[in-house]
């Protein structure tokens, strides 16, 4: 029997960066203080819903209710956990998790717009997305484990991934075609 004393848990306090997705965010949030999934959920009193938005499903989408519950307890108002989901109208790709290196390097977090339908190239640096790592062909994992900034698998860092990616074509159709193509490969 566990007797309730009073004392609440502390948390190290995680600020977002500026576009950073809610996925990315969260799984920062709980490396940071070593908690799982539904460890989060049922410290902020709404369940297992925090594994479904880590890997963008928002369907149900979350409710005001929610955000201000999880706000009190990552310490960041819930006004900027909407900003860190997609624009409404804007439909989300799930599957597969892309990124840009370039933009990677400047602020080491996933941004939200990447997983955008409508977004197929970097709107600052103007390279097509990645959806795999160029070296080992390995997709990435959901932006919410990225804990180091490395491919899963041959450990390649996000940030060097730039200089593998091709520059966007005025054509979405060709670009589309060879998103995933290696430039070089490093052995």
């Amino acid at each position: 029997m566990m007797v309730d004393s009073g004392i609440q848990p502390w948390l190290f306090e995680v600020e977002p960066y500026p576009g950073e997705s809610l996925s990315h965010f969260l799984g920062r949030f709980r490396h940071q203080n070593r908690l799982t999934a539904n460890g989060l959920g049922k410290m902020a009193g709404i369940g297992a819903v925090i594994g479904r938005w880590e890997r963008f499903h928002l369907n149900p989408y979350p409710t005001k209710a929610q955000f201000e519950a999880l706000g009190k307890v990552v310490g960041v108002a819930s006004e900027q956990l909407w900003a860190m989901l997609p624009a409404k109208g804007e439909g989300m790709k799930c599957d597969p998790i892309r990124l840009c290196g370039a933009c990677y390097g400047e602020s080491p977090c996933h941004r939200i717009e990447w997983q955008y339908k409508s977004v197929w190239q970097c709107p600052r640096h103007h390279l097509k997305l990645l959806s795999k790592c160029p070296n080992c062909g390995a997709k990435f994992k959901v932006p919410a484990l990225w804990n180091d900034g490395f491919c899963s698998r041959c450990h390649l860092s996000f940030s060097s991934l730039a200089n593998w990616q091709k520059p966007a074509s005025t054509s979405k159709r060709d670009s589309q075609s060879d998103i995933q193509s290696p430039v070089k490969r490093i052995t």
